[in-house]
């Protein structure tokens, strides 16, 4: 299991209780789960005009995805709940469905891991030249 954790700029009140921070898990995601993300999200698109979307430029999908990846692990957290979250937290839950449906489970980190020393390159100085 890779469950994280997602600390909320903006808390929230779940069961009378204000929430700080929530755990996730995408690859706990159910087949059920899924197809209620698909279902919420295409509810929101039947209100604007035609669209063309793929699940990986689908923000909404990605949206609810997120959310599912945190009831995955918190039955007890209901979607409506998470209706409320705001600002960039809901940014947060989108990268977590985005993630999702690329099939990777964080964002690349941008360290050099390939193992391999980077080449000392010298430093270039120009003279300015006198007139």
């Amino acid at each position: 299991m890779s469950k994280k954790a997602l600390k909320l700029h903006n808390p929230i009140a779940i069961n009378g209780k204000q929430v700080t921070e929530l755990t996730y898990d995408p690859t706990e995601i159910t087949a059920l789960q899924f197809s209620e993300a698909c279902a919420r999200s295409a509810a929101i698109e039947k209100s604007k005009t035609f669209s063309f979307k793929l699940k990986e430029n689908d923000y909404s999908l990605h949206l609810y995805l997120g959310m599912m990846a945190v009831i995955a692990v918190n039955p007890d957290i209901d979607i409506s709940d998470l209706e409320r979250i705001r600002g960039f937290d809901t940014l947060e839950l989108t990268d977590i469905g985005m993630l999702f449906t690329l099939r990777r489970l964080e964002a690349p980190s941008e360290e050099n891991n390939s193992g391999e020393q980077s080449e000392n390159t010298p430093e270039l100085s120009i003279q300015a030249s006198e007139t």
